[in-house]
């Protein structure tokens, strides 16, 4: 497995709105019943903002007595943000949280100096034949954190500002638009919004932001006058506000990710991202030795180093 360089963002190519500098086509992959669709890192587009790690997890349907086991492995100098539409998963890290996340509300794992989790359906949701529909993205830390204490924060859904125009509806996961600020704390200027639109609704997104993508969970969306389509990571032209407008029968969904431009340069390798590579290959040996803290409640398993 070779280092993948996440450097900073370059123009891309010129989009047939002039609204839109870049479209990533997400790219699918099968994990045994279960769809993932990954945007970010792409090489059209290493990062947008701070997001270095764009996943559409479903939508899954099990099987009675089936869901996802995510088998305890580590993470270092990044923050994980899961979010999602439909189901539940049981988050448990090295810090002893244990914690159901349900749509809506949002989990964000700092990573800093090093943790481990897992991510596993629960037998009581495994009873019911689960389904699951969600998001999980990573945002590389700032330098200056990079080896912090890692630390973990689940913030509700009716903890979350949403802000509601019409036929338009807006939940706040991190950062500040429409008048509303999320309570969700980050290290790095940031935005992530989940956006609900009824057919003919639309929404401003202003140029506050460096850098900002739009990605299509359902529905068809018109930008600049151009129509898209769910999967496509759609990175907006710095300093230009746009108008997102549904143009479909039904919902639309869509959401809106970016921040500021990181600073410098990151290296992502399996689990791991930082501005070192030294640093990955320490958290390899580390890894592969055992050295990292295990996980209670979940400490039989792990995911071995990949060769």
């Amino acid at each position: 497995m070779s280092y993948v360089p996440c450097p900073d963002p370059a123009p891309g190519d010129a989009a047939a709105a002039d609204a839109i500098e870049t479209i990533i086509v997400s790219r699918s992959r099968d994990l045994g019943g279960f769809e993932v669709r990954r945007a970010l890192p792409s090489p059209r587009r290493r990062m947008v903002g701070p997001f270095i790690f764009f996943d559409q997890m479903g939508p899954a349907e099990f099987v009675v007595g089936e869901g996802i086991d995510v088998r305890p492995h580590p993470h270092i100098n990044l923050a994980t943000v899961t979010y999602l539409f439909d189901g539940e998963i049981m988050h448990r890290d090295s810090l002893g949280t244990e914690v159901p996340i349900r749509p809506g509300a949002v989990n964000l794992m700092t990573a800093g100096r090093g943790i481990v989790h897992s991510e596993r359906t629960a037998p009581s949701e495994k009873a019911k034949g689960p389904h699951l529909f969600g998001l999980q993205t990573w945002v590389a830390l700032p330098q200056a954190f990079e080896e912090m204490d890692p630390a973990f924060a689940h913030i509700g859904a009716d903890d979350l500002p949403m802000v509601h125009d019409g036929g338009t509806a807006a939940r706040l996961i991190a950062g500040s638009a429409w008048g509303a600020t999320s309570p969700l704390e980050t290290k790095w200027p940031m935005i992530y919004a989940d956006i609900s639109l009824d057919p003919g609704a639309s929404i401003p997104i202003d140029a506050e932001q460096e850098e900002r993508a739009i990605y299509t969970v359902s529905g068809e969306i018109m930008i600049g006058g151009v129509r898209h389509e769910p999967g496509a990571l759609l990175v907006l032209r710095p300093g230009d506000p746009i108008t997102i407008t549904n143009v479909g029968v039904g919902p639309a969904r869509s959401v809106l990710v970016g921040g500021a431009t990181m600073d410098g340069p990151r290296y992502i390798w399996w689990n791991f991202v930082s501005s070192r590579k030294e640093r990955i290959e320490q958290a390899k040996a580390e890894w592969k030795a055992g050295r990292f803290d295990s996980v209670p409640g979940d400490a039989e398993e792990f995911i071995p180093l990949p060769e």
